[in-house]
Parts: structure tokens; C-alpha cells; sequence
């Protein structure tokens, strides 16, 4: 019974160091101590992420790879969105994709063309798709009278977390019949844009911009904290949102013999059927599970 009890007290104690942690707003004898971190928070942010459990291919009875789309413009999935404007909130608060941006610019994770990671590429690579430089009218004018072109008549355009519309996310169903259940691994994630050159056009075509290996980006991900729509006092990781599923995301590709070949492409311009399509496959996997258990 002693036992019961210290165990519960030592949970308790950290449970409020780490609210403690999360609220040097109360704090902060000045306003640009309100973001900064406690020793308490630096002792606590100083781990790693979960590592997974290996997994023998010989306990995985059943698999599929899966791609899904997750569209930003459902509510579920605004943690992956915002924010999109940093001027006035924290440095720890940032958009999914300026995480990966700016661990790609210091070379913390590795980027791929497609989803099948064959080919490794620098966002030197994808630049064409990510910004462009342009001239305005005036600045042709200047240039046509053989002046000197200003700056300020250079039109730039680069592709930012407000304009990233959904995400692509490749990930494992399997059935470990070692544990009799069924489990999910994510694989890649992608964010996906409008090209920046047609950006300005009605219904400009979204592309992915580049491909992510997750499990080498986890302890990016690790670090950078969301916002916790249910309590702002407990911040969730990036890496905790997506392993646990977090978000809404349609099926638009699975492992198949025609080479895995797209619902889009079995089923075109048709939207209704293409989202029967993917919640069928959807619960077809899903199924697989209670199916195990079926005689």
C-alpha cells in the first residue's frame, strides 16, 4: 500500500513539474521572459522519442502500404496548419512545414522525390517549384531603356506554411500475430502546394514538394511542440501527433498489382465514387483485424 502511494505522489510530482514547466508565463517578470524555458522545462525537453519496438518479419502475418491525402482545410487537421503568422507568438510554435524547412536548411533530415525514397534531393532541387523571381512591367520598361534594373521593381515569390494545402502520408498497416493485433507505422510525409509558378491561377494543380523519411525525422519532429487545442498547458510533439493518428487523412493509393496504381486512375472524374473507393479500402483494412479473429 506504501508502495501505491509513493508511486502515485511521484506522479503527481512530475506531472506538475512539467505544467509547472509550461507555464513560465506566470513567471516572467518581463515580457521576453514569457517564452523563455525554465530548468525545470530544459531538464524535462532534454529525451529523445519512443524508440519502436523491433518488429521480426516473421511476426507480421498480414501488410499493405498505404497513401493517404490529408486536406488542412478540416478543423481536425489544423495542428499541422497554423501557425502560419509567427511575428507574435513564440519561437517554439511553428507550422509542420517550417519544421521541416528549417531542419532540411541545417541538414537534420534527409529529402526525396517521391515517395519511394529512391533518390535523395537538397531543396536547392525543388526550388523551381518553391519560388520565383520575377520582373514587373515597370522593371521591363527599365530594362528596355537600357537602365540598370531596381530592386524594387523584382517580384519574389516563395512557397510559405499559408499556402501548403494538404499532406501526403505514406505509412505500414500490419498484423503482428505475435501481439494479435493489427498496427500502423508511418513511413514518409510530403506537403503539398500549389506550384509556385501557377500559383496565381484559378485551381492551380497541387504537388508534393519534396518527401521526408519519417522515422530519420522523428527527433526533429520530437522537438518541435503543437499546440493543444484541450489544454494549452500540455503541449503535444510532432512526432507524438502523427504516430498516434491525430488527423483525418482519405486513401488515394495502396500496394496493388497494376503498380500501385492511384484511385484517380481506376476511377476517374468521378469524387464520390473515388472517397466510396477509399473508405472501402479504408475499412477493408480496418477489418482485417476482427477478420483475424473470425473462424
Amino acid at each position: 500500500m506504501n508502495i501505491k502511494r509513493l508511486y502515485i505522489f511521484f506522479s503527481l510530482f512530475l506531472l506538475g513539474g512539467v505544467v509547472f514547466a509550461q507555464n513560465n508565463i506566470l513567471n516572467a517578470k518581463a515580457p521576453d521572459e514569457m517564452y523563455e524555458k525554465t530548468e525545470g522545462q530544459k531538464l524535462l525537453d532534454n529525451d529523445e522519442p519512443m524508440e519502436y519496438g523491433y518488429v521480426d518479419s516473421r511476426d507480421v502475418l498480414w501488410g499493405r502500404n498505404v497513401w493517404e491525402v490529408v486536406d488542412l482545410d478540416e478543423r481536425v487537421n489544423f495542428p499541422l496548419y497554423y501557425p502560419i503568422d509567427t511575428n507574435n507568438i513564440g519561437a517554439d510554435r511553428r507550422s509542420l512545414y517550417d519544421v521541416l524547412v528549417t531542419a532540411a536548411k541545417k541538414g537534420k533530415i534527409d529529402l526525396y522525390s517521391d515517395s519511394y525514397f529512391n533518390r535523395k534531393i537538397t531543396l536547392d532541387d525543388v526550388s523551381a517549384a518553391m519560388s520565383k523571381v520575377d520582373t514587373t512591367d515597370l522593371g521591363i520598361e527599365q530594362i528596355n531603356a537600357g537602365e540598370e534594373l531596381d530592386a524594387q521593381y523584382i517580384d519574389r515569390r516563395d512557397i510559405s506554411a499559408a499556402d501548403i494545402e494538404q499532406y501526403y502520408i505514406r505509412g505500414y498497416w500490419y498484423f503482428d500475430k505475435r501481439q494479435g493485433e493489427l498496427k500502423y507505422r508511418m513511413i514518409g510525409i510530403a506537403p503539398v502546394a500549389p506550384d509556385v509558378n501557377f500559383i496565381d491561377q484559378d485551381n492551380p494543380v497541387l504537388v508534393p514538394l519534396f518527401w521526408v523519411w519519417f522515422p530519420k525525422a522523428r527527433n526533429v519532429l520530437h522537438e518541435a511542440k503543437v499546440f493543444n487545442p484541450q489544454n494549452s498547458a500540455q503541449p503535444l510533439s510532432y512526432d507524438h501527433l502523427l504516430n498516434s493518428r491525430r488527423f483525418s487523412g482519405m486513401i488515394y493509393q495502396i500496394d496493388n498489382i497494376q503498380g500501385d496504381r492511384e484511385v484517380k486512375e481506376y476511377i476517374a472524374e468521378n469524387s464520390m465514387m473515388q472517397l466510396l473507393e477509399s473508405q472501402r479500402l479504408q475499412d477493408e483494412i480496418r477489418n482485417m483485424e476482427s477478420d483475424m479473429w473470425s473462424y
